[in-house]
Order: C-alpha cells, then sequence, then structure tokens
C-alpha cells in the first residue's frame, strides 16, 4: 500500500507549470560533450555554461514559451495548437544522467525541431502533459476562435494575422529585421551546431566502445574455460 501510495503521490505532484529552468545535471552533460575535442572544449562549456544559465522555460494553459541568451535574447513561442509531433530523443550519456531532450514539431515545413526542450528529468511525462494539451487545444480551439474573429473592425487585423493594406512596407520591415537578426545569431547557431554534433559523436563512440567489450567478452569465455 505504501509502495502504490507513494507511485500515486508522485504521478499526481508532477505540474509543468512549475518548471522553470533545466536540471542542474544539464550543464554536466554539457561539460562531457564537449570534452571530446580538447581545443574547442573551453569555447564549447562557454556556450553551454550561457545557454544553461539563460534558459527559461514557461508551461501554461495557452502554450509553451522558451528562452534563451545573454547579449542577443532568444526566445520562442508555441501553443499547442500549433503542436504536431513531440520526440523524446536520449542518447547514451544522456540516459546515463537520467535527461532527455523533447523535439516538437509544428507544420512550419523544415525538417528541423521548432523547440528543443532540454534538461528535464521527467521528459516523458512532460510529453504526455503536451500530448494532452495538444489534442484538446485543436478539439475545443477551432470554435472558439471562429467566433471571436468573425467581426474585424475596417482597418484592423486578426491576431495571427498581417494586414494587406500596406505589402511593402510589412515586407521592408521584415527584411530589416532579418538582416539585424542574422549577424547576431550566425554565430550562436554555428557554435550549437557544433555542440550537437559533438553529442551526437559522443554517443556513437560509447555505442561503439559497448559493442567491442561484449564481444571481447564473448570471444574470451571458451579460453577461460578451457584454462
Amino acid at each position: 500500500m505504501t509502495l502504490m501510495s507513494s507511485a500515486t503521490d508522485s504521478r499526481t505532484d508532477f505540474d509543468p507549470r512549475t518548471i522553470e529552468r533545466p536540471d542542474p545535471a544539464l550543464m554536466k552533460y554539457y561539460i562531457i560533450s564537449s570534452l571530446v575535442v580538447p581545443p574547442l572544449a573551453p569555447l564549447l562549456i562557454l556556450v553551454g555554461w550561457i545557454r544553461y544559465r539563460t534558459l527559461r522555460y514557461r508551461f501554461d494553459d495557452e502554450g509553451v514559451q522558451m528562452s534563451w541568451g545573454l547579449l542577443f535574447r532568444r526566445e520562442i513561442n508555441l501553443t499547442y495548437r500549433r503542436i504536431q509531433d513531440i520526440h523524446v530523443h536520449s542518447g547514451l550519456i544522456q540516459r546515463w544522467m537520467g535527461l532527455s531532450t523533447i523535439n516538437i514539431q509544428t507544420a512550419s515545413g523544415s525538417s528541423l525541431p521548432e523547440m528543443r526542450i532540454e534538461g528535464i528529468l521527467q521528459a516523458d511525462r512532460l510529453r504526455d502533459f503536451l500530448y494532452s494539451r495538444m489534442r484538446g487545444a485543436k478539439s475545443d480551439g477551432d470554435t472558439g476562435n471562429k467566433s471571436a474573429g468573425d467581426v474585424v473592425q475596417p482597418g484592423s487585423t486578426t491576431p495571427g494575422t498581417t494586414s494587406n493594406s500596406s505589402p511593402n512596407a510589412t515586407s521592408a520591415a521584415l527584411t530589416a529585421a532579418t538582416s539585424t537578426a542574422t549577424t547576431s545569431d550566425e554565430t550562436l547557431d554555428l557554435l550549437e551546431a557544433i555542440r550537437d554534433n559533438l553529442r551526437q559523436l559522443v554517443d556513437r563512440q560509447a555505442g561503439q566502445r559497448d559493442g567491442v567489450s561484449s564481444d571481447n567478452n564473448r570471444d574470451g569465455s571458451p579460453t577461460s574455460e578451457a584454462s
């Protein structure tokens, strides 16, 4: 009875709304994965430290918000209705540390995930929470959004749409914002891509070492019995 009650309490105690920062184990994972390439280790550790210290999450009734960055703050907001699929990835080192990465896909057409949630110990339960919110928002939100957006005043636009009254001005504004953000984000995106590739390399090498050690154990077992 005690074990059953404790398991029930642990399921009911999980509340994603209380998650605001990643677990400290994420910084340890950044350090270990950065040591694969010693010449770049100091730079990669610095990038990981900045991301860990500034990474913030918010899970509310509307959607998920994720922000990070020191000099150039980056922020992603996803409503539950935009979520198309959710995947949980866990490499060898991540499993050893109890970590997982939740990749959230949207209908943007990109093969890359729209949001990557890192440093969450209860990733499976968070995935289930996001799935339940996604299904509820898609089944209940369409009627409410249509009724709220029926009446549009002249010259105004509905939330989430762009006015067609001045397409040239809108295009110029988007071009200026894109060119300004591209220069500041290129370096960070490159370093994050290097870090992700190093993580995959670490997991691959660790898996190969495990396979070689298991093969050696099987090959050496008859010899030990004969001796």
